[in-house]
C-alpha cells in the first residue's frame, strides 16, 4: 500500500495530472460552501484541492489504510471509509460527487450511479475520470506481446473498459446534460515505468505471458526509460453530468 501510495503521489503531481484535477473541479463548479464528496478519494489530495477551493469536501474510501493515510496529511479535512455502492452520507447531502479511477475496480457501476444520484442533491453535479485499461499505447519493440501484455492487464480488472461506457451509464442512471471530454496523458521518462512493469507482473501472474517473457519486456521498458525512450499514452476521460 505504501508503495501504490508513492506512486501515485509520482502520478498527482505531474503538470497533466494538477490540471486534469483542476478541469474536474470546474465541471463540478463547487459553490463556495456547498458539499462534495470524491469517492475513492485515496491518500486525500482532490479533498485538500477542494477545500482550498471554498468546498465543504469529504472524502470516502473503502481502504481503511487510504483513510489513515489522509488523515495524517490532513486532518482538519473529513474523512471517512465506505463503499461507493453504499456511501456514509445522508440523502441530498452533497452538490458535488467526483470519483477519480474509480468506476474499473466495481462490479456494479449502475449501483453506484444510484448511490450518487441518492446523495446529490437536485442539480447537483457528477464528474467521473478514468483511464480505459483496455486502450494502453505503448511503444515497445515487441507490439504482439504488448497487445498481449496489455489486453491481459485489463482482463485482471473488474471493469476494465467503464471509463468508454461513462456516458451511456450516466444516461442509463437518469442523470441529465451528459458530457465528454478525452484529454490523454503522454509519458516518456521513468515516473509511469512502475505501471508498465506492474501490468507486466500482472499478464504473467494472470498466466498470459512466461517469466521470461516478462523479464524481457520489464528489461525493455526500464531501458527506454533510462534512455528518455519510453512512450506511454493513456487516453483519460472525464464525464459530467446534473441529477435532475
Amino acid at each position: 500500500m505504501e508503495s501504490l501510495i508513492r506512486l501515485l503521489d509520482a502520478a498527482d503531481t505531474l503538470p497533466g495530472a494538477t490540471a486534469l484535477r483542476a478541469r474536474s473541479y470546474e465541471l463540478l463548479g463547487h459553490p463556495a460552501g456547498a458539499g462534495v464528496v470524491d469517492v475513492g478519494c485515496g491518500a486525500g489530495r482532490a479533498v485538500a484541492e477542494l477545500a482550498e477551493l471554498g468546498a465543504r469536501a469529504i472524502g470516502v474510501d473503502l481502504s481503511e489504510h487510504m483513510v489513515s493515510a489522509a488523515r495524517r496529511r490532513w486532518p482538519d479535512a473529513d474523512f471517512r471509509v465506505g463503499d461507493a455502492c453504499d456511501l456514509p452520507l445522508q440523502d441530498g447531502a452533497v452538490a458535488g460527487y467526483r470519483a477519480d479511477k474509480v468506476f474499473h475496480d466495481l462490479t456494479d457501476a449502475g449501483r453506484a450511479l444510484e448511490e450518487a444520484a441518492r446523495v446529490l442533491v437536485p442539480g447537483g453535479r457528477i464528474v467521473l475520470i478514468g483511464q480505459d485499461w483496455d486502450a494502453f499505447l505503448i511503444d515497445s519493440d515487441d507490439p504482439s506481446l504488448t497487445r498481449t501484455i496489455v489486453h491481459a492487464r485489463a482482463d485482471r480488472t473488474a471493469d476494465p473498459r467503464a471509463a468508454r461506457r461513462y456516458r451511456n451509464l450516466l444516461l442509463d442512471a437518469g442523470f441529465e446534460d451528459v458530457a465528454v471530454e478525452i484529454h490523454t496523458g503522454v509519458f516518456t521518462d521513468a515516473t509511469m515505468l512502475p505501471m508498465l512493469t506492474g501490468i507486466a507482473e500482472a499478464a504473467r501472474a494472470g498466466g498470459a505471458i512466461t517469466a521470461e517473457q516478462e523479464a524481457a519486456w520489464a528489461a525493455e521498458q526500464t531501458e527506454r526509460a533510462r534512455a528518455g525512450r519510453m512512450f506511454l499514452a493513456l487516453p483519460i476521460f472525464v464525464a459530467s453530468a446534473r441529477r435532475p
